[in-house]
Protein backbone atom coordinates (compact mmCIF):
# COMPACT_ATOMS: atom_id res chain seq x y z
CA UNK A 1 0.00 0.00 0.00
CA UNK A 2 1.63 3.48 -0.67
CA UNK A 3 2.02 6.27 1.79
CA UNK A 4 -0.97 8.37 -0.43
CA UNK A 5 -3.48 5.38 0.06
CA UNK A 6 -2.23 5.18 3.90
CA UNK A 7 -2.93 8.63 4.25
CA UNK A 8 -6.33 8.82 2.18
CA UNK A 9 -7.86 5.85 4.61
CA UNK A 10 -6.84 8.06 7.56
CA UNK A 11 -10.17 8.39 10.33
CA UNK A 12 -9.72 11.40 12.48
CA UNK A 13 -8.86 9.56 15.35
CA UNK A 14 -5.71 8.23 13.27
CA UNK A 15 -4.81 11.45 12.61
CA UNK A 16 -5.09 12.35 16.18
CA UNK A 17 -2.89 9.64 17.20
CA UNK A 18 -0.22 10.08 14.24
CA UNK A 19 -0.04 14.49 15.48
CA UNK A 20 0.06 12.90 19.36
CA UNK A 21 3.05 10.74 18.19
CA UNK A 22 4.59 13.34 16.25
CA UNK A 23 4.49 15.92 19.52
CA UNK A 24 5.86 13.14 21.90
CA UNK A 25 9.22 13.23 20.14
CA UNK A 26 9.81 16.93 21.29
CA UNK A 27 10.50 20.40 19.69
CA UNK A 28 12.71 19.14 17.45
CA UNK A 29 10.77 17.73 14.89
CA UNK A 30 9.00 20.68 14.52
CA UNK A 31 11.76 22.51 13.61
CA UNK A 32 13.49 20.13 11.54
CA UNK A 33 10.64 19.43 9.12
CA UNK A 34 10.33 23.15 7.86
CA UNK A 35 13.43 23.46 7.91
CA UNK A 36 14.21 20.57 5.63
CA UNK A 37 11.99 22.05 3.59
CA UNK A 38 14.15 24.81 2.41
CA UNK A 39 16.42 22.28 0.78
CA UNK A 40 14.12 19.71 -0.39
CA UNK A 41 10.91 22.45 -1.91
CA UNK A 42 8.91 19.84 -3.45
CA UNK A 43 7.95 19.25 0.10
CA UNK A 44 4.55 20.70 1.46
CA UNK A 45 5.00 23.76 3.69
CA UNK A 46 1.48 23.95 4.41
CA UNK A 47 1.42 20.44 5.22
CA UNK A 48 4.29 20.34 8.02
CA UNK A 49 2.94 23.97 9.28
CA UNK A 50 -1.11 22.54 10.22
CA UNK A 51 1.04 18.99 11.39
CA UNK A 52 2.67 21.84 13.60
CA UNK A 53 -0.08 23.35 15.11
CA UNK A 54 -2.21 20.24 15.33
CA UNK A 55 0.52 18.42 17.31
CA UNK A 56 1.74 21.27 19.55
CA UNK A 57 -1.14 23.78 19.19
CA UNK A 58 -1.26 27.58 17.97
CA UNK A 59 1.11 29.31 19.75
CA UNK A 60 4.17 26.49 20.29
CA UNK A 61 3.29 25.25 16.73
CA UNK A 62 3.89 28.54 15.13
CA UNK A 63 7.05 29.59 16.82
CA UNK A 64 8.48 26.16 16.20
CA UNK A 65 7.38 26.31 11.77
CA UNK A 66 8.49 29.84 12.29
CA UNK A 67 12.11 29.13 13.53
CA UNK A 68 12.48 26.27 11.19
CA UNK A 69 11.99 28.29 8.24
CA UNK A 70 13.89 30.66 8.86
CA UNK A 71 16.98 28.75 9.39
CA UNK A 72 16.68 27.00 6.68
CA UNK A 73 15.78 29.98 4.58
CA UNK A 74 19.10 31.84 6.18
CA UNK A 75 21.09 28.55 5.78
CA UNK A 76 20.16 28.22 2.08
CA UNK A 77 20.93 31.75 1.47
CA UNK A 78 24.59 31.47 3.53
CA UNK A 79 25.40 28.61 1.83
CA UNK A 80 24.82 30.37 -1.41
CA UNK A 81 26.41 33.20 -0.72
CA UNK A 82 29.27 31.10 0.32
CA UNK A 83 29.82 30.21 -3.57
CA UNK A 84 27.90 32.78 -5.13
CA UNK A 85 31.81 34.04 -6.69
CA UNK A 86 31.41 30.98 -8.47
CA UNK A 87 28.21 30.40 -9.58
CA UNK A 88 26.68 33.80 -10.07
CA UNK A 89 28.59 34.40 -13.42
CA UNK A 90 27.73 30.80 -14.94
CA UNK A 91 23.90 31.79 -14.05
CA UNK A 92 23.94 34.98 -15.52
CA UNK A 93 25.40 33.50 -18.71
CA UNK A 94 23.65 30.48 -18.87
CA UNK A 95 19.99 32.28 -18.04
CA UNK A 96 20.49 36.13 -19.27
CA UNK A 97 17.21 37.24 -17.26
CA UNK A 98 18.69 36.42 -14.60
CA UNK A 99 20.27 39.29 -14.23
CA UNK A 100 17.48 41.44 -13.96
CA UNK A 101 15.88 39.71 -11.20
CA UNK A 102 19.35 39.63 -9.34
CA UNK A 103 19.97 43.46 -9.93
CA UNK A 104 15.96 44.17 -9.11
CA UNK A 105 16.86 42.70 -5.98
CA UNK A 106 20.02 44.65 -5.04
CA UNK A 107 18.43 47.64 -5.82
CA UNK A 108 15.37 46.90 -3.66
CA UNK A 109 16.56 44.45 -1.12
CA UNK A 110 14.04 44.68 1.38
CA UNK A 111 10.40 45.31 0.60
CA UNK A 112 10.43 42.39 -2.18
CA UNK A 113 11.97 39.99 -0.15
CA UNK A 114 9.50 40.46 2.60
CA UNK A 115 6.56 40.26 0.33
CA UNK A 116 7.73 37.43 -1.49
CA UNK A 117 8.06 35.57 1.73
CA UNK A 118 4.28 36.80 3.13
CA UNK A 119 2.57 34.61 0.14
CA UNK A 120 2.92 30.46 1.18
CA UNK A 121 2.93 29.84 -2.68
CA UNK A 122 5.83 31.97 -3.54
CA UNK A 123 8.74 29.78 -4.01
CA UNK A 124 11.05 30.49 -1.34
CA UNK A 125 14.15 28.52 -2.41
CA UNK A 126 14.39 30.74 -5.34
CA UNK A 127 14.59 33.71 -3.56
CA UNK A 128 16.45 32.33 -0.81
CA UNK A 129 18.97 31.49 -3.62
CA UNK A 130 18.59 34.34 -5.83
CA UNK A 131 19.33 36.80 -2.68
CA UNK A 132 22.47 34.26 -2.09
CA UNK A 133 23.60 35.17 -5.33
CA UNK A 134 22.68 38.72 -5.05
CA UNK A 135 24.73 41.81 -2.73
CA UNK A 136 21.70 42.11 -0.85
CA UNK A 137 23.49 42.40 3.21
CA UNK A 138 22.67 39.74 5.01
CA UNK A 139 21.01 41.41 7.81
CA UNK A 140 18.71 43.19 5.51
CA UNK A 141 17.58 39.50 4.05
CA UNK A 142 17.69 37.67 7.50
CA UNK A 143 15.07 40.70 8.72
CA UNK A 144 12.63 40.40 5.56
CA UNK A 145 12.48 36.69 5.85
CA UNK A 146 12.07 36.46 9.18
CA UNK A 147 9.31 39.13 9.21
CA UNK A 148 7.90 38.07 6.28
CA UNK A 149 7.98 34.06 6.99
CA UNK A 150 6.36 35.32 10.71
CA UNK A 151 3.32 36.50 8.48
CA UNK A 152 2.64 33.63 5.89
CA UNK A 153 3.38 31.14 8.86
CA UNK A 154 1.02 32.68 11.26
CA UNK A 155 -1.86 32.84 8.40
CA UNK A 156 -1.36 29.34 7.45
CA UNK A 157 -1.25 28.15 11.26
CA UNK A 158 -4.22 30.12 12.25
CA UNK A 159 -6.40 28.77 9.01
CA UNK A 160 -5.11 25.37 10.07
CA UNK A 161 -4.73 24.84 13.62
CA UNK A 162 -8.83 23.39 13.82
CA UNK A 163 -8.84 21.32 11.09
CA UNK A 164 -11.89 19.92 12.84
CA UNK A 165 -13.95 22.68 13.22
CA UNK A 166 -12.60 24.23 9.44
CA UNK A 167 -14.34 20.88 8.23
CA UNK A 168 -17.67 20.98 10.09
CA UNK A 169 -17.59 24.87 9.08
CA UNK A 170 -18.56 25.08 5.24
CA UNK A 171 -17.84 29.33 5.89
CA UNK A 172 -14.85 28.69 7.24
CA UNK A 173 -13.22 26.74 4.44
CA UNK A 174 -14.81 29.03 1.92
CA UNK A 175 -12.69 32.17 3.70
CA UNK A 176 -9.60 30.02 3.99
CA UNK A 177 -9.29 29.40 0.32
CA UNK A 178 -10.33 32.76 -0.29
CA UNK A 179 -7.49 34.47 1.27
CA UNK A 180 -5.42 31.52 0.05
CA UNK A 181 -6.51 32.35 -3.39
CA UNK A 182 -6.59 36.06 -2.91
CA UNK A 183 -2.27 35.74 -2.10
CA UNK A 184 -1.85 33.15 -4.89
CA UNK A 185 -2.83 35.61 -7.04
CA UNK A 186 -0.84 38.27 -5.64
CA UNK A 187 1.71 36.53 -5.65
CA UNK A 188 1.74 34.98 -9.23
CA UNK A 189 1.39 39.05 -10.36
CA UNK A 190 4.65 39.65 -8.56
CA UNK A 191 6.35 36.94 -9.86
CA UNK A 192 5.10 37.82 -13.32
CA UNK A 193 6.72 41.30 -12.92
CA UNK A 194 10.28 39.78 -11.67
CA UNK A 195 10.74 36.46 -12.17
CA UNK A 196 10.63 35.95 -15.73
Amino acid sequence: MSWNETLSRMNWHQVEHWLKQYEALGPLPGIVAPMVESYIPVLPLVAILVANVNAYGLTEGFLLSWIGVVLGSISVFAIVRRFSGRVRGWIERKHPRSQRLIHWLETHGFTPIFVLACFPFTPSSLVNIVSGLSRVPFHTFAVATTLGKGVMIFLVSFAGHDIRSLLSQPWKIALVLGVFALMWLMGRKLESKYFK
